[in-house]
């Protein structure tokens, strides 16, 4: 029995790497075949007709079964009307305002910042001055300048003289709170994290590891301050004094950037790097209401046409093809990982 299951262990780990090789080679050959195409394709959709699709379909369903047809053809009547009417220029569609939404997921470096500001070009390209610019944004901040850059791209609709507002479900803080605080209005979910108006900056040091193994390490420099914290240097009270300035200088920009956009908020009061909730945030002024961003979304189509812009990568064969691999190698990693567990064998 253990000879079996001793096997049978073996060739699941030969499976699994054999696959995890297969995908390897089979992603490869899709970066070099796309290496040639690389341009982004401009997705619009109207979320109202998403919603008003979503709602027929569920009338449908939940209509008993001998009243369905009926009702299918009556909004099938209903939605040619519609059609027609705005054809004819006599819809609300027609003159109606209209809503542009935005996604900004931030990660540490802020990588999205590239399309989002191609996706706020488009817009300007085509908005009205009476239009709105919705943006669902979440991050935890990062690097200083790369969120710089994705605020400065929020500052160019205020520019161009659009409406703009931020809604926060789960989070803006730090940098996140950097592009918050350009738009007209925030909007946060009760409980979403708002806040950090701070800096930190952490650098780990190994001087003295390497002095006890006999390690010398040179650092080089011309100007007196092109290094002052270092890794594997010997740190000086000199460098941590100025290191410190740095940070404090950054933090004062910060201050002065979010002053700016939200002058009515006390802001030595509250750039201490703390964070609030949404209903916390509020009363301080971080943020002007409390609401989801579907909330608020399902209350502009009432009034406006809201239409979700993105630029995605083209649904090329090569594409899904990588997908569908790296998808069922993961499967297989974790179905494998499950059949050792279930044969017997220890986790270490």
């Amino acid at each position: 029995m253990n000879e079996w299951v001793v096997e049978m262990g073996t060739f699941l780990i030969q499976a699994i790497l054999l696959m995890v090789i297969i995908g390897i080679v089979l992603t490869v050959v899709m970066r070099n075949k796309e290496s040639g195409d690389n341009s982004l394709k401009l997705s619009v959709e109207s979320l109202n007709d998403q919603r008003r699709s979503r709602g027929r379909k569920l009338r449908v369903i939940t209509t008993e079964q001998g009243a369905r047809k009926k009702l299918v053809k009556t909004l099938r009547k209903e939605e040619k009307s519609k059609h027609k009417a705005a054809k004819q220029g006599k819809g609300e569609a027609q003159n109606s305002q209209k809503v542009w939404v935005l996604d900004f997921h931030g990660d540490l470096k802020a990588s999205q910042t590239e399309t989002f500001a191609q996706e706020v070009s488009a817009i300007i390209d085509v908005a009205a001055a009476d239009d709105e610019v919705i943006v669902r944004l979440e991050s935890a901040g990062g690097l200083v300048h790369a969120y710089g850059l994705a605020a400065a791209q929020l500052d160019r609709l205020q520019g161009a003289g659009l409406t703009t507002t931020v809604c926060i479900d789960k989070v803006a803080a730090s940098g996140g709170y950097m592009m918050a605080c350009t738009a007209n209005h925030i909007k946060a979910a009760p409980f979403a994290v708002i806040g950090s108006i701070g800096v930190v900056a952490q650098v780990p040091n190994i001087h003295r590891l390497l002095k006890r193994n006999d390690i010398d390490v040179e650092l080089l420099t011309a100007g007196k301050y092109k290094r002052t914290l270092t890794v594997l240097g010997e740190n000086t009270e000199e460098g941590r004094d100025k290191f410190i300035d740095d940070l404090e200088n950054t933090h004062r920009l910060f201050k002065e950037y979010v002053s700016q956009h939200r002058p009515n908020m006390d802001i030595d009061a509250l750039a201490t790097g703390e964070i609030w909730y949404g209903s916390e945030a509020l009363e301080q002024k971080l943020t002007d209401s409390i609401g989801t961003s579907e909330a608020y979304l399902v209350e502009r189509m009432a009034q406006a046409q809201v239409y979700s812009v993105k630029l995605e990568p083209p649904k090329t064969f090569s594409r899904k093809v990588g997908l569908a691999v790296s998808a069922g190698v993961e499967q297989a990693i974790v179905k494998g990982l499950g059949l050792i567990d279930a044969a017997g064998w220890q986790r270490r």
